[in-house]
């Protein structure tokens, strides 16, 4: 199964911030347009949630099991090293049940 596939089996919470406006957050803004039904709909149930907010820094954050949280900022990436991005939090969220 891929990792898209397996966010609701590693994370409990998925959070993406950005600006609605910025240049800074515009690959994030697209990365969202792109990918996100995709992600809903291999991980129905699973909560992700999208905050927009002017001037914030594009950031991803990934909650996993007792409440342990790890985020990472997206400023200056590609739409590539995005998913890469959450495939790496997806994939320390097996690391972490274990």
């Amino acid at each position: 199964m891929s990792w898209k596939g397996q966010l609701s089996r590693n994370l409990k919470e998925l959070r993406v911030l950005f600006c609605q406006t910025s240049s800074a957050s515009s690959q994030t803004r697209e990365f969202v347009q792109k990918n996100y039904k995709e992600l809903k709909t291999l991980n129905p149930r699973f909560p992700i949630l999208i905050r927009e907010c002017s001037g914030v820094q594009p950031q991803l954050w990934a909650r996993y099991d007792m409440g342990v949280e790890k985020g990472i900022s997206l400023e200056g990436l590609s739409e590539a090293q995005i998913a890469k991005a959450l495939e790496d939090l997806v994939k320390a969220g097996v690391s972490l049940k274990g």
